[in-house]
């Protein structure tokens, strides 16, 4: 079969970097960072939220092939911070968002397991 082997869809390699910054000339304070093992997922994602950033005037990103598991993140910022700075800054920010969303959808789980185990006790002692 012709199929790659799945993991290397998402593991890296040995010696394979994560992300490599490539500053892109034709535009100041401008940079594509390549992100091996990633898709539109996460791709979307840091995008949407550099669009956000008060310091960055252009964010888009591409997934040159579907087979090919990378990402290309485009960042011209206004030159108070580096596009990579901006990127930092967004990563640490859906960082601390989902660590939050985890958070939040643990404490609402226990509850409804406490809800649930209590309807079961109260249905089973009539």
């Amino acid at each position: 079969m012709n199929a790659p082997d799945r993991f290397e869809l998402f593991l890296l390699g040995e010696g394979e970097k994560k992300c490599e910054e490539v500053p892109f000339t034709a535009i100041p304070n401008c940079s594509d960072f390549v992100i091996k093992k990633e898709d539109h997922t996460i791709g979307n994602l840091i995008s949407e939220q550099l669009k956000k950033h008060r310091n960055v005037l252009l964010a888009g990103y591409k997934v040159p092939h579907p087979n090919v598991p990378e990402l290309f993140v485009r960042i011209q910022t206004d030159g108070s911070i580096t596009p990579k700075e901006a990127l930092l800054s967004v990563l640490e920010k859906l960082l601390r968002d989902l660590n939050h969303l985890s958070q939040e959808f643990t404490r609402e789980w226990e509850l409804r397991r406490m809800v649930t185990e209590g309807e079961q006790n109260q249905n089973g002692n009539l």
